[in-house]
């Protein structure tokens, strides 16, 4: 089993914000990577099937049990959050905020038995908020592996863990997200995850090693903001579900493609031909994701990356996840994918990455382009724009110290 070892530099930071925060010194240390999504844009709600990996950028935590009812955490460069145990019910007034995703995941524990006490933790990250990295997911593993590793011997296993974080965005949070991101999140390294069972995801291990493949992996940071995207994303999830009431479903896994297909005249009516595009995009990027797989697994790199450039053209053309709706001056994804178009001239691949609209793109560069990209994209974007990743090994965990 891997073991995570804290290095001096991060815990000497992480003990000095602790200390500044809530006075003493911490006991234990956690830790979630961001995750990027490398198939199956906008799948994963619909139960389908997706590839992705944790990256090598983190949510970190000092922590330590504080011998009351009340959870306090303090990330760096934001307002310490408080949760009182007494009440686990949703609140209202915490909906998109901190404390709304705290409150859930605490709340999913102590329904599967977990006695939860309260704690302080100091964190810091660097998956920033907006990456399109998921700074959120990584957030609900890391509480999750804490109250885990705390308060309940461990006993919940990673995927559960993911699980668990989805319903605290959901159901506290209010976002409707799919588990992709808590998956990638919570187990690590690079997965193929088919949602269809809901309940029990089958999440295997590809095996690849991306250094070897002559490319580098870049996200680039759009500098979109998503403050007021929730209905764009959410129109997505809802144009789908149209559908599949339209089929007395509840996703479009339970549709077969011929039905879907067969019923678009009618559907087009009933549900709009926007609705009508998107599902288009779902079954053409959920077939997608086995062929990327096993690309990587045949060592066909090329394959892998002609399949990535078809994601991309089906989520811009079909998803319609580039652009928001009525946005004429701000267009940040767009052009950010014009200039990887320009950068990588016809070689490696990009595409929209993630929730979309906002946030980032990805792109796998040539390692003899990738100083040109890189400047290419700071030179428009702003300086740090382009981030050269790679695959983390490891999911939410106790870090260790040596």
């Amino acid at each position: 089993m891997l073991k995570y070892v804290l290095s001096n530099e991060k815990k000497q930071e992480l003990d000095a914000g602790f200390e500044a925060a809530f006075g003493g010194r911490p006991e234990r240390y956690f830790s979630a990577p961001g995750r990027t999504e490398i198939g199956g844009n906008h799948t994963d709600h619909q139960r389908g099937r997706v590839l992705a990996g944790a990256v090598n950028l983190e949510t970190l935590a000092a922590v330590r049990p504080n011998g009351t009812n009340v959870i306090r955490i303090h990330s760096k460069g934001y307002p310490l959050s408080v949760v009182e145990l007494e009440c686990l019910a949703a609140v209202p007034s915490e909906v998109n905020s901190t404390p709304a995703l705290i409150r859930g995941v605490a709340s999913r524990f102590t329904e599967m038995g977990c006695k939860v006490e309260g704690f302080d933790a100091y964190c810091t990250s660097t998956v920033l908020p907006g990456s399109g990295l998921s700074s959120s997911a990584a957030f609900e593993v890391l509480i999750g592996t804490i109250i885990n590793g705390l308060f309940f011997e461990n006993k919940v296993s990673q995927p559960e863990i993911a699980m668990i974080g989805q319903y605290a965005e959901n159901v506290f949070f209010g976002k409707p997200c799919g588990l992709m991101d808590q998956t990638a999140s919570a187990v690590g390294n690079l997965v193929t995850i088919d949602f269809f069972d809901k309940d029990h995801p089958d999440i295997r291990p590809v095996s690849f090693d991306f250094a070897s493949c002559g490319h580098a992996l870049c996200i680039i940071d759009t500098g979109a903001d998503h403050a007021d995207l929730t209905d764009e994303y959410a129109a997505i999830t809802n144009e789908m579900k149209s559908v599949s009431k339209y089929f007395g479903k509840d996703v479009l896994t339970e549709i077969k493609e011929p039905d879907f297909y067969k019923a678009i005249p009618e559907l087009r009516r009933e549900c709009g031909d926007r609705a009508v595009l998107r599902c288009l995009h779902f079954y053409q990027e959920n077939a997608r994701v086995p062929k990327q797989v096993a690309a990587l697994e045949n060592n066909d790199f090329d394959a892998f990356l002609k399949l990535i450039r078809e994601s991309g053209h089906s989520s811009y053309m079909y998803l319609q996840n580039v652009i928001p709706a009525g946005y004429t001056k701000n267009q940040d994804v767009a052009l950010a994918l014009a200039l990887c178009e320009h950068s990588l001239k016809g070689r490696g691949a990009y595409r929209v990455h993630g929730g979309g609209f906002a946030g980032t793109v990805q792109a796998f560069v040539p390692f003899d382009l990738l100083e040109n990209f890189v400047k290419e994209m700071d030179t428009v974007l702003g300086k740090g724009a382009c981030h050269v990743l790679s695959i983390r090994p490891y999911g939410g965990v106790e870090a260790f110290v040596e």
